[in-house]
C-alpha cells in the first residue's frame, strides 16, 4: 500500500559545489532534491539516505553556458554540439546572450535537430547514475532574458512557449520508457489555463515564484493569482514550490511557503523551500520538516482579506497573504499573524 503524501521540503541544490557538511544535514531530510547534473555521488548519498527522495539532474530547456569545462553541463547538449548543429538562435544573424547572465546563450528550441539533441543529451546524462529524472529549466512563459522578441526564429512569447511544449511533449515520453521523470520549471503556469497540467504530465514541475517573485510587498502575487496556483496543485506528480526567502537561518518565508502547502495541498505531493534570487547553494531546513499533520478536517476558511486557514487531523496551518494583521488559530493557540506569513501548530515551529 503506498505511503500518504503530504507537504514536505525540496533542497534546490544547484549552485556552488556541495561540501560534505552540507550533504550530511540534508541526507535524509528533504522530499526532493534538485542538484547539478555533475553531483552524481551527492545524488547517491541522498538516495541511499532516503530511498523515497526524488533526486532530479539540472538541465536547462532553453539555452547552453559556454563557460562551463564539461564533461557534463548544465544544458541538455554542450555548446560544442550546438555549434556543430547549428541551433543557436539569432537575431539578424547574431547570436543572442542572455541579459543579466553572461555565456548563456539562447537556443532555437523549435528546432528538430535540438529536440533530437536534447532528447539523447537528457538520457545520457541520467544514464548510470541515482538520479531519478531532470528538472528542466526555463520552461518560459514570457521574454524574461531580454530575448527582445521578434528574433529570427521567434516571432512571440507565444511561439517560444509553443515550441518548448513541443519540447516538452518530446522529451517526457523517450524519458518514461528508460522509467525516468521530466519536472519542468513552470512558473507562471497560472496565467494560461491548463499548462500547468499539460507540462506536469512526467513526473511533476516547479514553480519557482510560488506566492511572489521577491521580498518587497509589491513584488506578491494577488490573493487570486495565489489561488490559482493552489489549484495547479491538484495535478498528479510532483510539484516543487519555491517562495523568495531571506537566506536566514530562520527564513520566515520558509514557514509561509510550508504552511500554504498544508492549508491548499494537505494530501498532495509537494515539496517547498525559500531562497534568495539565484541563491541555491545554502540547506534550507524548517524543525517540522517530514511531520505529518495528517489530512484535512474541513474546507479551506478565507476571510476575505488574505488569510487562509485549514484545520488538520493532526494540527493546523493559517497563512497571511493580505495587508492587513490577523489573529488565526484554534482555540487556545490563537497567534497574531503580520502579512505573508505563516503559522503551523502541531509541528515544531520557529
Amino acid at each position: 500500500m503506498a505511503s500518504r503524501r503530504f507537504p514536505q521540503l525540496a533542497w534546490m541544490r544547484y549552485g556552488d559545489p556541495i561540501d560534505p557538511e552540507q550533504l550530511r544535514r540534508a541526507a535524509g531530510r528533504f522530499r526532493a532534491a534538485i542538484l547539478q547534473p555533475w553531483e552524481t555521488q551527492a545524488a547517491q548519498v541522498l538516495k541511499e539516505a532516503d530511498p523515497t527522495i526524488t533526486v532530479l539532474a539540472y538541465q536547462c530547456l532553453s539555452s547552453v553556458r559556454s563557460y562551463e569545462p564539461g564533461p557534463r553541463y548544465t544544458s541538455l547538449l554542450s555548446p560544442a554540439l550546438a555549434e556543430e548543429l547549428g541551433t543557436f538562435a539569432t537575431r539578424r544573424g547574431n547570436r543572442i546572450e542572455w541579459d543579466g547572465y553572461p555565456g548563456h546563450w539562447q537556443q532555437d528550441v523549435g528546432n528538430q535537430a535540438y529536440r533530437n539533441a536534447c532528447i539523447k543529451g537528457a538520457k545520457d546524462v541520467l544514464a548510470g547514475t541515482a538520479f531519478d529524472g531532470i528538472f528542466a529549466d526555463n520552461d518560459v512563459f514570457d521574454d524574461y532574458y531580454q530575448l527582445r522578441l521578434p528574433i529570427d526564429q521567434i516571432r512571440d512569447a507565444s511561439q517560444l512557449r509553443q515550441a518548448l511544449g513541443t519540447l516538452i511533449h518530446a522529451l517526457g515520453p523517450e524519458l518514461a520508457r528508460t522509467q525516468h521523470l521530466l519536472v519542468p520549471n513552470i512558473a507562471e503556469a497560472r496565467r494560461s489555463r491548463g499548462r500547468w497540467e499539460e507540462h506536469s504530465f512526467y513526473g511533476g514541475g516547479v514553480e519557482e515564484c510560488w506566492m511572489a517573485w521577491g521580498l518587497e510587498p509589491h513584488h506578491r502575487l494577488g490573493i487570486a493569482e495565489i489561488k490559482a496556483q493552489s489549484r495547479q496543485l491538484r495535478a498528479p506528480g510532483l510539484s516543487i514550490l519555491r517562495t523568495p526567502g531571506t537566506g536566514e537561518e530562520k527564513d520566515p518565508y520558509l514557514q509561509l511557503a510550508l504552511a500554504a502547502a498544508w492549508v491548499f495541498a494537505p494530501s498532495k505531493d509537494v515539496a517547498v523551500t525559500a531562497t534568495t534570487h539565484d541563491g541555491y547553494s545554502g540547506v534550507p531546513l524548517h524543525p517540522a520538516a517530514g511531520i505529518d499533520l495528517g489530512p484535512a478536517r474541513g474546507p479551506i476558511r478565507h476571510n476575505g482579506r488574505g488569510v487562509f486557514t485549514r484545520r488538520l487531523a493532526q494540527g493546523y496551518a493559517a497563512i497571511n497573504v493580505g495587508e492587513d494583521i490577523s489573529t488565526v488559530g484554534p482555540r487556545g493557540q490563537r497567534v497574531t499573524l503580520t502579512p505573508f506569513r505563516g503559522y503551523l501548530w502541531g509541528a515544531p515551529a520557529w
